[in-house]
């Protein structure tokens, strides 16, 4: 094994960061987003279920510090060197009076940060309000700030080698859906389905295998399609239903989202009529992407085709996708909706989530795109067309 991407391209992104930390005043940064320590060194291991963190300042390069046993697999997965890792003893895992955010802020303050400006990610799901209490307890001279998805934002514009990578993602997310549409049948249990289906994102293609993606792969059947977020379960699919799948593709923790709709049976009226809405409202949203738009822009183009139809949806239509871990493959940072005024930069990629949740049953119809100069294109190919299998 060896770091995704090459030690320039590391090199770049860390430079990008230490330019946004001068212009916020940060001396150091803690980070705790497993997908944010990933990209800034290719780091990539099942551990941030302990605490770890990553930790940069301008004049200290970026260093791991986590558990013990985790330390073996920055030897494979990034550039670091050894005195850029830095394990914690397992004498320190799940203690109930010691935490190893002690250790932590030891190490930092033997770096010399202790009086100086830290900022440190306040709203991720992996650097918990316990570790960061004693980190700041250690570091009492130090000022402490959020930094705002600093490393998230740098994320947004993409390198041509992460371009193609989401682009391999998509490939892998193609051959889940078509998984998902060889086996979707009456009497074909949700369970042994999405089995088939998880197995397909990770068989990958003949070329290049797949990772598990960020998002778990959803199936919304009958009248759990009425929400946007149901967990499959053992009852049958049945005659008649209408089946949105939400699954996508993962390579190298890079993912790719792809939402189709299938019905079992004759379609009835109201599903063809808004498929038929929400398949113009996907070209409109494309129409209008490109760089320098306006997000609420692009969600303009999506309502103005909903208005025309008379249909409602109240969630945003999409947001950047990326480099991701479980529970969530979105980047944080842009949203399509009305009040989103960031511009699109060139090389965004963008997941458009055109769902629609209806009384007593829903669809959903994505894309994965990137955003280019002049427009906007399709990494994820599979017909939009819902899916009429007949019974």
């Amino acid at each position: 094994m060896a770091p995704p991407f090459t030690r320039e391209e590391y090199t770049d992104r860390l430079n990008r960061v230490r330019t946004r930390m001068q212009e916020l005043g940060f001396d150091g940064l803690v980070i705790g987003d497993p997908a944010n320590i990933n990209w800034l060194t290719g780091y990539d291991a099942w551990s941030f279920y302990t605490p770890q963190i990553m930790v940069v300042g301008l004049e200290v390069d970026p260093t791991w510090i986590g558990r013990e046993m985790d330390a073996g697999a920055a030897k494979f997965t990034t550039y670091l060197p050894e005195e850029q890792v830095i394990p914690f003893p397992e004498t320190l895992v799940q203690q109930p009076d010691v935490h190893p955010a002690q250790f932590m802020a030891d190490w930092m303050r033997g770096k010399g940060f202790d009086g100086k400006r830290i900022g440190y990610e306040s709203d991720v799901y992996f650097l918990t309000p316990a570790a960061v209490d004693h980190l700041r307890a250690g570091l009492p001279n130090s000022q402490w700030a959020d930094c705002a998805l600093l490393v998230n934002w740098q994320r947004l514009t993409k390198s041509s080698a992460e371009i193609a990578m989401i682009a391999q993602a998509s490939v892998i997310a193609g051959h889940a859906m078509q998984t998902a549409y060889d086996g979707v049948r009456p009497g074909v249990r949700q369970c042994d389905l999405m089995a088939e289906i998880v197995a397909a994102q990770i068989r990958g293609a003949p070329e290049f295998g797949g990772d598990m993606t960020a998002l778990h792969p959803l199936v919304l059947a009958g009248e759990a399609a009425s929400t946007a977020h149901p967990m499959w379960t053992d009852t049958p699919f049945a005659a008649d239903q209408t089946i949105a799948f939400e699954l996508g593709g993962c390579r190298k923790r890079y993912n790719a989202g792809l939402a189709r709709t299938v019905h079992l049976g004759t379609p009835p009226e109201t599903l063809l009529t808004t498929a038929e809405a929400v398949g113009e409202g996907m070209e409109a949203v494309l129409d209008a992407m490109r760089a320098g738009v306006p997000c609420c822009d692009v969600h303009a183009a999506w309502q103005a085709v909903l208005d025309r139809y008379g249909l409602e949806k109240k969630s945003r239509i999409g947001y950047s996708i990326g480099l991701g871990y479980s529970p969530d493959w979105g980047e944080h940072t842009i949203s399509f909706r009305p009040d989103d005024r960031t511009l699109l930069p060139t090389d965004a990629v963008v997941h458009i989530i055109l769902g629609m949740w209806m009384d007593g049953w829903g669809m959903e119809l994505s894309e994965t795109v990137h955003v280019r100069e002049s427009d906007a294109v399709c990494l994820t190919q599979f017909p939009r067309d819902v899916h009429v299998i007949d019974i």
